[in-house]
C-alpha cells in the first residue's frame, strides 16, 4: 500500500464530514480547519487526519511531506470551461479595446462562429495536444477537476470530435474530467435560416449518439437574447434528460429572459453566468433551494473582468442561502485564462466574497456543480487526495489579497505530485 504523510501543516482547510454535498450561502463564511495538523494518504485517498498532538510517533514505511508554515486545501474544482478550442482570438481582444461589444464582434463573424470555423479545420490530434497543454498548466495552478464543454464545432462531426478529445484527455491526465455537450452554443451559418433544423439535429441525432458513445455527462445551451430561446433550451434539456444527461446551462449573461425558471423546472445541475439577475430570478432560485431543487449558481468573474460587464451578484445569492460556485469559463473569446487563483482574487475584490466564502465556492460547491462531491471538494477521509499545499503565507486571506503572485508550493492529484515544491522524504 502506497502511503504519504503530510505533517506540520499550518492548517488543514476545508475539513468536512462525509456526505455533505454543498455549503449553503449563509454558512459559506465558515471554513472548518485543523491547526498544526497531519494528513495521511493511502493509495491515492485521504485515509485519516488530525492535530499533530494525535499523530502516532512512528512514521516508518511512510513517505513524508513536511508542510510547516503551509496550508493544505482541497484542490480547485473548475465546473465551467471551454478548454478544448482551436486557437486564441487576440484580434477580437483588440476590437474590444477599441470599443466593440461582444455582440458587435459576433455580428462581424467573430466570436463563437470564428472559433467554430477554426476548429472544424483542425485535426482531432492537434486539438488534443493543445488542450492537454492547457490542462497541464491548470493542474500546476491547483485545478484537480474540470468540466469541459463542446460548442465550437456546431456540426454533428465537429461536436463529436470535440467530445472525443475530451474523452482522450480524461484518459491521458490524472485530474477528474467531466464532459458537456454544448451544441446549442450558437446557430451555425448553414442553419441561419433553419433554426428548427439545427435543434432537430441536436435533439434527434447528436444527443442520442453522444449517449450511445458515452461521450458526455451533461448537456448545455446558451439561453440568451440573439442565441437560443427559453423554449429551445427546454427542448435540449428534455432530450438530454431522456438520455440520462443532466443540464448545466448558460443563462442571464446579458439579459434575463426566463432561463432561470426553466432551468429549475428541468432540474438542471447548475445555472452559470448570472451577471444580469432580477429580483424575480433570485427569488425563484431561493424558493427552489428551500424546496431542495435549486441548481448550483455558478459565477464566472474572470469573464466579467475580461468583458467589462457586471459581476454575478454573489452577495445577493449568498444572502438567500444559495450555495454559490465559482469557475473560470476558460475560452478563447471571453476568458482566455484557466487560472482559478485569479478567480479567487476577483471573487473577493469585485464580488465582495470573504476569502472563506470564495474558497468554499471553488472547492465543495464547485465540485457539487459537477456532481463530484463524493470524490472531491473537501478534506474528508475516503475522498481523493487531490490537494494544494501553499507556500509559506501569513494567512488564508493572503491568497486572494496578493493577486498575481504564485502562492502554490505543491499540487497532489490522487496522492501523486503534479507540481512538487515540497521535499518528499
Amino acid at each position: 500500500m502506497e502511503r504519504l504523510l503530510i505533517i506540520n501543516a499550518k492548517a488543514l482547510v476545508g475539513v468536512r464530514p462525509k456526505g455533505l454535498r454543498s455549503v449553503p450561502g449563509r454558512s459559506m463564511g465558515e471554513l472548518p480547519h485543523v491547526a498544526d495538523a497531519w494528513l495521511l494518504i493511502e493509495d491515492g485517498r485521504i485515509s485519516d487526519l488530525g492535530p499533530m498532538s494525535a499523530l502516532a510517533d512512528s512514521m516508518e514505511g511512510h513517505r513524508v511531506i513536511d508542510a510547516r508554515g503551509r496550508y493544505v486545501l482541497p484542490g480547485w474544482c473548475d465546473p465551467h470551461t471551454h478548454t478544448v478550442h482551436a486557437a486564441s482570438r487576440e484580434e477580437e481582444f483588440v476590437h474590444k479595446i477599441k470599443g466593440l461589444t461582444y455582440q458587435e464582434i459576433a455580428a462581424r463573424g467573430g466570436g463563437i462562429l470564428n472559433s467554430a470555423n477554426t476548429l472544424r479545420r483542425m485535426s482531432e490530434d492537434e486539438l488534443f495536444v493543445k488542450a492537454k497543454a492547457r490542462l497541464e498548466r491548470m493542474m500546476a495552478q491547483g485545478t484537480v477537476a474540470v468540466e469541459i464543454k463542446s460548442g465550437y464545432g456546431l456540426s454533428l462531426e465537429s461536436e463529436l470530435k470535440m467530445l472525443r478529445v475530451v474523452k482522450r484527455l480524461k484518459e491521458a491526465l490524472p485530474l477528474q474530467v467531466k464532459a458537456t455537450l454544448l451544441a446549442a452554443h450558437a446557430l451555425p451559418l448553414e442553419f441561419k435560416d433553419d433554426r428548427r433544423g439545427y435543434l432537430d439535429l441536436i435533439v434527434n441525432e447528436l444527443i442520442p449518439q453522444v449517449h450511445r458513445d458515452g461521450l458526455a455527462d451533461f448537456v448545455d445551451a446558451f439561453c440568451e437574447t440573439n442565441y437560443f430561446t427559453v423554449e429551445e433550451m427546454e427542448r435540449v434539456l428534455e432530450a438530454g434528460a431522456a438520455h440520462g444527461l443532466s443540464g448545466k446551462v448558460h443563462v442571464n449573461q446579458f439579459t434575463s429572459i426566463g432561463g432561470i425558471e426553466a432551468a429549475i423546472k428541468h432540474q438542471a445541475l447548475s445555472v452559470d453566468h448570472l451577471e444580469v439577475m432580477t429580483e424575480e430570478d433570485l427569488d425563484a432560485l431561493a424558493l427552489a433551494h428551500a424546496n431542495g431543487q435549486a441548481p448550483i449558481p455558478t459565477l464566472l468573474p474572470s469573464c466579467s473582468f475580461f468583458l467589462r460587464i457586471p459581476y454575478g451578484p454573489a452577495r445577493q445569492l449568498m444572502d438567500r442561502d444559495l450555495p454559490v460556485a465559482l469557475a473560470t469559463d476558460f475560452n478563447p473569446g471571453t476568458t482566455p485564462s484557466g487560472n482559478m487563483n485569479f478567480v479567487l482574487s476577483l471573487a473577493c475584490i469585485q464580488g465582495r466574497m470573504l476569502p472563506e466564502e470564495a474558497i468554499n465556492a471553488m472547492t465543495l460547491n464547485s465540485a457539487a456543480a459537477m456532481d463530484l462531491t463524493g470524490e472531491l471538494g473537501s478534506l474528508t477521509p475516503g475522498k481523493r487526495a487531490s490537494l494544494i499545499i501553499t507556500k509559506e503565507i501569513p494567512s488564508l486571506a493572503f491568497l486572494p489579497y496578493a493577486f498575481g503572485d504564485d502562492h502554490i508550493d505543491t499540487v497532489l492529484i490522487d496522492g501523486t505530485p503534479v507540481r512538487s515544491g515540497a521535499a518528499i522524504a
